[in-house]
């Protein structure tokens, strides 16, 4: 297991998850929750403070894609030590014309899930979901649970496999 945390079944702890997590999960018997400090739920002190190496930690960004008055909502996952290319790969990826990080109270209401917990498990049905191929290819990657008390883990694949999800080279920067 990676870091220094207490992972176990995520099916057996639905209050450890956001309600629309919870109610995926269940189809997911690889997925692994623990308990953390809601304190220490951003990247950089959870990572410090569970031991957590950050290539082994994902990030979950909501985004707004406008296109003639149309908005659309995707979720992009990229490694902890990068960060998508809003600007650039996700934008012609999507076809919009502008790409912009989604408000966090609009990211909050409409994913069910609490800020710095966003997850791409359990989102509305048909959100795309942009998954870096670095986050695809990692054996077990750290993601958000929908709630700030607690991380996921799961393979790599796992994530690519969800609906909706698509890998792409997304990221920018750190390692890949």
């Amino acid at each position: 297991m990676v870091g220094s945390l207490e992972w176990g079944p995520a099916a057996e702890r639905p209050g450890l998850l956001a309600g629309p997590v919870a109610a995926v999960i269940g189809a997911r018997p690889e997925a692994r929750v623990a308990e953390i400090d809601p304190e220490l739920a951003d990247t950089a002190a959870f990572c410090e403070r569970y031991g957590v190496p950050p290539e082994a930690s994902a990030n979950c960004v909501v985004v707004a894609a406008k296109r003639g008055g149309e908005v659309t909502y995707a979720a992009c996952m990229v490694p902890a030590t990068g960060r998508a290319d809003v600007n650039g790969v996700v934008r012609r990826h999507l076809g919009a014309r502008k790409v912009s990080f989604a408000p966090m109270a609009e990211a909050t209401s409409l994913t069910s899930m609490e800020y710095g917990g966003i997850t791409p498990v359990g989102l509305p049905s048909g959100w795309p979901i942009l998954v870096d191929e670095a986050v695809a290819a990692t054996p077990e990657v750290v993601i958000g649970s929908g709630v700030r008390r607690s991380k996921l883990l799961l393979p790599g694949k796992a994530v690519a496999d969800l609906p909706g999800a698509e890998v792409l080279a997304l990221a920018l920067g750190g390692t890949r």
